[in-house]
């Protein structure tokens, strides 16, 4: 047999024995047969690099570096899933499906521990895998993925599509994986989410390739694409295209089955050869979870229902006070090193004065630490029964623990703040949220480095950070930094000059100023200088605005004159980017609700042109609903509509105006 055919023929051997092996769990061929035909098929590509395949498995051991991650846009947005922690929580949401007019089956899914993948393959070959990151932008991860050995590098079929899943890490992995770090003196990792996690982020592939990590396939982000009509029916097309989807997954026909499945798995989760932190439920028919649609955030088709969190007890060692960059003093809990749902907590929030004092907290007590979601931990309770006399009362301090200035408390509010703007606590605070993700987004400076650059003398107030490249000889002195380091540093800094007006708003840290209202604000005024230029009459008239905001809005304007001044001069956009709402009388402003078909467009144009025109789209009829979009087959809230006179459009009244609109 000639060398290209024989080359051939292994691959499509090794890949073969591969999926029978991770996929269907079903080894059609010994671990020394495998061994054998790998050390030939190595042998030849060394001898023939010419006829070596894309698809070969020799490829999965890793060996690419990476200087940083590449950034990759996710062309359907990744939404993360909204929560439920009880019975009663997980009804509800079944009851507002209903209440939209659906009467669903479900799918029922576990939720893996891991970390959140997209995958795109072209003509059938793998191209990108990817990081969620915010949603929108991720990380190019694929010289990592390309070493996970259940992610075919070649699909089944030649065709385009991306899927998404979890990466993960299973648990006897990670106790092999520990004990080798144990025997080498290296630190433990903790858990297999951060285990996975850490492992996917290595800019060596080899690292990656060495962990072992897994996978399971879940999503299908288009499925209408490939003429398939339920998410159950998505599952299998995966699985037969080659990806590992869970067996575990199951179709149920109301909420009740739900429930079983989610009782069933609550006992069963321990037995798992890996983590799952509870179970996703989505509603099965793809036209429902269109017309059931998105929140901001959050399909309102899929819920996850989160394991009950589990409590452990530990020693409040200590009380320290944080300064938040408006001022805010946040008491935090010093804790004895406890386990909680995998994860180690040393440190817990006490919120405020109040929430301390009605636990009856003393330093040195037992304390119950609850960990709500499996994510945030908090003080629970107090054992008293195990007190020994010797703990300490709680005192409320009355000067900032960093600048010593006397705080106040505000009137009908429960926090004290440090009333000093020059306090140094609010100083690091303030720079650490410019520098995040949802605001200037400046990749690389993390809170720590913040933190070093700030006590340094670097970074003192927020236009010092596009002057930090005149700092580079003292910086490349700093542990930890190199000439890579610093460049890629100034780099993000430089890019950050052109974000979009909203990103330059949320990050000035504006009293009550959120990402959402930060849009709208730049909605609103396009520039930075209309709105420095606009009234407090004028702000408060925004709709979602309010009294209170449009005074923050206005008076910190007032009062950072010099600060705006200084960032334009150093060429940071003040202009919205984004597309601006246009404007029309019969839409903006308004409340529409769909029901029935549309001929001439999809539901999803018909929300974007009511969205695009400063509109809102619901899913069910209330008495604040403007007007009803009326197709064929209409459901309920048709009736509903006209039950409480709200104005209807039929088809052809909608047309007009969807012309009118393209004039």
């Amino acid at each position: 047999m000639n060398p290209k055919a024989r080359i051939d023929e292994l691959v499509n051997i090794l890949n073969d024995a591969n999926y029978n092996y991770y996929v269907l769990d079903n080894p059609t061929i010994t671990d020394n047969e495998y061994d054998k035909y790998l050390r030939e098929l190595i042998n030849l590509e060394e001898k023939y690099p010419e006829y070596a395949l894309i698809n070969s498995p020799t490829k999965r051991v890793g060996g690419e570096v990476l200087d940083k991650f590449s950034k990759v846009n996710h062309k359907i947005p990744m939404l993360s899933l909204g929560n439920v922690f009880n019975e009663e929580e997980l009804r509800d949401f079944d009851s507002r499906i209903k209440k939209a007019g659906v009467n669903p089956e479900y799918v029922c899914e576990l939720k893996i521990d891991g970390l959140s993948v997209s995958l795109v393959y072209e003509k059938g070959l793998l191209k990108t895998g990817a990081t969620r990151g915010d949603g929108v932008v991720g990380e190019d991860i694929t010289h990592n993925v390309k070493t996970i050995k259940v992610i075919p590098i070649k699909l089944k079929k030649d065709i385009d599509i991306e899927v998404r899943g979890e990466i993960y890490m299973e648990k006897s992995t990670l106790q092999k994986l520990n004990k080798e770090r144990e025997e080498q003196g290296l630190p433990l990792l903790q858990n297999v989410r951060n285990a996975a996690a850490g492992s996917i982020r290595q800019l060596d592939s080899k690292i990656a390739a060495k962990r072992n990590l897994n996978n399971f396939i879940y999503h299908l982000p288009n499925p209408s694409d490939y003429g398939i009509t339920t998410h159950y029916a998505a599952l299998e097309y995966m699985k037969n295209l080659g990806f590992k989807v869970n067996p575990a997954n199951r179709l149920v026909h109301n909420i009740d089955e739900v429930w079983s499945f989610i009782e069933e798995w609550t006992k069963k989760r321990n037995d798992l050869p890996y983590d799952i932190d509870g179970v996703v439920i989505k509603v099965n028919d793809i036209n429902e979870q269109r017309e059931l649609g998105f929140t901001q955030k959050y399909p309102k088709w899929a819920i996850a229902y989160k394991f009950p969190a589990e409590d452990a007890l530990t020693k409040l060692v200590d009380i320290v006070w944080t300064v938040g960059r408006t001022g805010k003093l946040t008491p935090n809990a010093v804790l004895e090193p406890v386990l909680v749902m995998g994860s180690t907590i040393s440190r817990a929030t006490l919120h405020n004065e109040d929430f301390v004092n009605n636990l009856e907290l003393k330093i040195g007590d037992i304390v119950e630490i609850h960990k709500a979601g499996d994510v945030i931990p908090e003080v629970k309770g107090v054992k008293f029964e195990r007190r020994t006399g010797k703990e300490l009362d709680f005192k409320m301090i009355d000067v900032c623990p960093i600048c010593k200035t006397a705080l106040i408390k505000k009137p009908g509010q429960v926090d004290y703040y440090c009333p000093n703007e020059l306090c140094p606590a609010r100083g690091v605070e303030k720079l650490i949220h410019f520098a995040s993700r949802d605001a200037m987004n400046i990749d690389g400076l993390g809170s720590e480095i913040i933190e070093d650059f700030f006590n340094e003398g670097f970074l003192n107030d927020i236009p010092d950070f596009y002057h930090l490249k005149d700092h580079e000889e003292e910086i490349l002195l700093l542990e930890g930094f190199g000439q890579k380091s610093f460049n890629n540093i100034i780099t993000a800094i430089e890019n950050s000059k052109n974000n979009s007006l909203d990103k330059l708003l949320f990050g000035l840290g504006i009293p009550g100023i959120g990402s959402k209202t930060a849009k709208l604000l730049s909605e609103n005024y396009e520039n930075i200088d209309n709105l420095m230029n606009a009234s407090l009459e004028e702000l408060i008239s925004i709709k979602d605005i309010g009294e209170i905001l449009a005074n923050n809005i206005y008076n910190y304007f007032q009062d950072n004159k010099d600060l705006i001044y200084k960032l334009k001069m150093l060429n940071i956009n003040m202009n919205y980017l984004g597309v601006k709402k246009k404007s029309n009388d019969f839409i903006t402003g308004k409340k529409f609700v769909m029901t029935g078909t549309i001929s001439f467009m999809t539901r999803d144009e018909i929300k974007s042109l009511i969205e695009e025109y400063g509109g809102s789209f619901s899913e069910s009829v209330s008495k604040k609903t403007d007007v009803v979009i009326v197709g064929s087959s209409p459901g309920s809230k048709y009736d509903k509509a006209r039950e409480l006179e709200i104005t209807i459009w039929n088809e052809e009244q909608f047309k007009n105006l969807v012309e009118q609109l393209k004039k």
